[in-house]
């Protein structure tokens, strides 16, 4: 979510005041800044750290970036009620295993206890974590091509080849503004699907006029959900000026969901794909592990 609003442990979801100079936050001076070290965290704790960083540097490496905005967030093993999450102010290219700021469902900064987490990021992601149970992780991007089809009155339209997989599995929610009120939550929670009904939770997410949203069981799965939407996106934009599309029946798609849910059903379900991408991030910058 792309706001300027942060928040610290003493004011865990409400706008706060703004960020800190812009040189507190450069090359330089975000090795002083407060971090964690890997012998304070388990052995669990310091390994979903590392894949949360290295994320956070696949999603630079993919252009899924907004300047120092969105995230990406992941639960704590062994820790159901605290989360993982990029510190307010560093771009992607910086995050590292030790900055990434603990919080628990609330929003409250556990450590380190003097980082600013933005507001707009930490309510809609501490909702999801708190009562979609197999949100254990939840990514969220403001790609051109997905705000284009989240702005779209028809939505995400199912007509090309990574669209027919998602038949079925994208929800929508509806644009209430800049994302820091906590009372969006669980109207957020309901369009997913969760505890509605009976009905199953669907991991891929439109957020109108806003942006795209994925959760999952893990982060390599969450990665590919938000992978196969966001190529959706972008393929139904640039066929966009070519016309109307050539239509996939309904039952062809329901067959495409049918299949591709197999597969994603996989524990280790993405693992590979996002293992090739972190390849190519150590190429460039293997920082993230510190």
């Amino acid at each position: 979510m792309t706001t300027a609003l942060h928040s610290r442990a003493a004011a865990p979801s409400t706008a706060a005041t703004a960020a800190s100079t812009p040189a507190a936050f450069n090359k330089t001076a975000t090795a002083g800044i407060g971090t964690v070290t890997r012998e304070r965290c388990s052995s669990e704790e310091w390994a979903a750290r590392q894949q949360l960083a290295a994320c956070y540097r696949v999603f630079h490496q993919l252009g899924w970036t907004e300047l120092i905005y969105n995230h990406i967030s992941l639960r704590v093993p062994g820790s159901p009620g605290h989360l993982l999450l990029n510190r307010f102010g560093l771009h992607y290219t910086e995050v590292k295993a030790s900055n990434l700021v603990k919080v628990d469902l609330q929003g409250r900064v556990v450590e380190p206890a003097d980082a600013p987490v933005n507001a707009a990021g930490v309510a809609p992601h501490c909702a999801i974590h708190a009562h979609v149970p197999d949100a254990h992780c939840v990514m969220h991007t403001h790609t051109t091509a997905g705000m284009a089809v989240a702005s779209s009155r028809a939505g995400l339209t199912h007509d090309n080849f990574y669209a027919a997989q998602l038949w079925g599995r994208v929800a929508y929610h509806d644009f209430e503004g800049i994302t820091v009120r906590g009372e969006e939550g669980p109207r957020l929670v309901a369009d997913i699907g969760a505890g509605v009904d009976g009905r199953v939770p669907k991991p891929a997410v439109i957020l109108r006029n806003h942006g795209l949203l994925a959760w999952g069981p893990a982060l390599p799965v969450t990665f590919y959900t938000l992978w196969i939407l966001q190529r959706s996106c972008e393929i139904q934009l640039a066929g966009a000026p070519l016309g109307a599309t050539v239509p996939i029946s309904d039952a062809i798609r329901l067959s495409c969901q049918e299949d591709a849910k197999k597969v994603n059903a996989e524990p280790e379900f993405g693992s590979d794909t996002f293992a090739a991408m972190v390849r190519l991030v150590d190429k460039i910058d293997p920082s993230w592990r510190e």
